[in-house]
């Protein structure tokens, strides 16, 4: 159908689940760095994510503020480094029973450290305590350290993959 209009596949995501209703992680201590993202934040967060991903998935502050506005519940998270710069970020957010880990990017200097696992399981607790009983989250087939970590943390594949169409106008 899409192709009939011009798209075309541009790539294959992961799709995973996880179970808000088993034992969650246990938040580690890195997190306690964790702190309620502002708009005030949004350079510092936008300048992660271009560090962070390629070209074609980099969000700029209108691409942002949709990610956040996309649930009726959501909250961005950030982390800074010793340097008071931001060095991670997570947005998540709720809609009914669904939780979502809608975006997640630790600059280069910090991965490894804790701070993504931190960032994922601050989400985790925060969305069963707002209700979710499931939780999602994709990632690009070529980031296998993010798959890592997310299997890691109890998430499943989902039955299916998420495929990415583009088009160029």
């Amino acid at each position: 159908m899409f192709t009939a209009d011009g798209f075309t596949d541009h790539e294959q995501l992961h799709l995973l689940h996880r179970d808000l209703a088993t034992n969650l992680p246990v938040v580690p201590a890195q997190a306690n760095r964790i702190r309620r993202g502002t708009r005030r934040d949004y350079e510092e967060v936008l300048a992660v994510d271009h560090a962070t991903f390629d070209e074609f998935w980099q969000l700029d502050q209108e691409g942002l503020r949709e990610a956040i506005a996309a649930t009726p519940i959501s909250r961005l998270r950030i982390i800074r480094g010793g340097d008071s710069k931001i060095v991670g970020y997570s947005v998540s957010g709720r809609s009914g029973d669904n939780g979502y880990l809608q975006r997640l990017a630790v600059s280069g200097s910090a991965q490894g450290s804790g701070l993504g696992e931190g960032l994922v399981c601050d989400t985790l607790h925060w969305l069963r305590r707002r209700g979710a009983i499931v939780a999602w989250v994709n990632t690009q087939e070529a980031n296998a350290a993010a798959l890592r970590l997310y299997e890691r943390l109890g998430f499943k594949p989902a039955a299916h993959r998420l495929t990415v169409l583009h088009r160029y106008l």
